[in-house]
This record gives structure tokens, sequence and C-alpha cells, in this order.
């Protein structure tokens, strides 16, 4: 397990190929979602349809997501961030979601977890 320090910086440039991401999408799309981050916490409004949440769960060294679709917790695997009950890779777990809950197509690159 890396140290804290460690873990925060990988965990915030993961936030951070989120957040382009999510620019990229929604200047693409009609939607008028917007997002934000701050202290390790990416949220993105998607108006009616609520909220998605991706933050950096320090304790535990993982990243969490949480959707109308549910909560997901994201552990280093192998280098990539994998969902700790179905083993989906994060970039697609949160592709999924972001389209199903915001109606954007969001192109994530592979999303390293060191």
């Amino acid at each position: 397990m890396q140290t804290e320090s460690a873990f925060i910086a990988i965990a915030d440039r993961v936030l951070a190929a989120i957040g382009a991401a999510l620019d990229d999408a929604i200047a693409q799309g009609d939607s008028d979602a917007d997002w934000s981050i701050h202290e390790g916490i990416l949220t993105l409004d998607c108006d009616d349809a609520g909220k998605v949440i991706v933050n950096r769960h320090v304790p535990n060294r993982e990243i969490w997501v949480a959707a109308k679709s549910g909560g997901f917790h994201f552990r280093a695997d192998g280098g990539l961030w994998r969902d700790t009950r179905s083993g989906t890779e994060l970039a697609s777990a949160l592709a999924a979601i972001v389209a199903a809950q915001a109606g954007l197509v969001l192109a994530l690159p592979i999303l390293r977890a060191d």
C-alpha cells in the first residue's frame, strides 16, 4: 500500500483526468451539467438527474463513486482502479454511470493507479 501522500497525488491525477473528460463531454453535448473539484471531491451536477460524486477515500486508499445507481469502491489492482465487487475498471464504470445519469458521452483514458 502506498503512502498517504502518494495516494493523494495519484487520486488527484485521476480526478483531474475525469474533469478534463467531463469538460470535453459537456462541450460536445447539449447538457447543462456542470462539475467541480474541491478537496479531493469531484461533483458532477446533472441538473434534475441529481449528482455523481467521485472522491478519494484516503483511509482505505480507494476512489469512491456515488450515483443514483449506487455506491462503488475502486481499489488499486494491477495498476488500475477496479471495483471491489465486480472488478470493473473505473474509467468504463464511470463512463456508463455518467451516460445513464447525465446523458453525457464520457471518453476517459485508462485511469492508472500507479
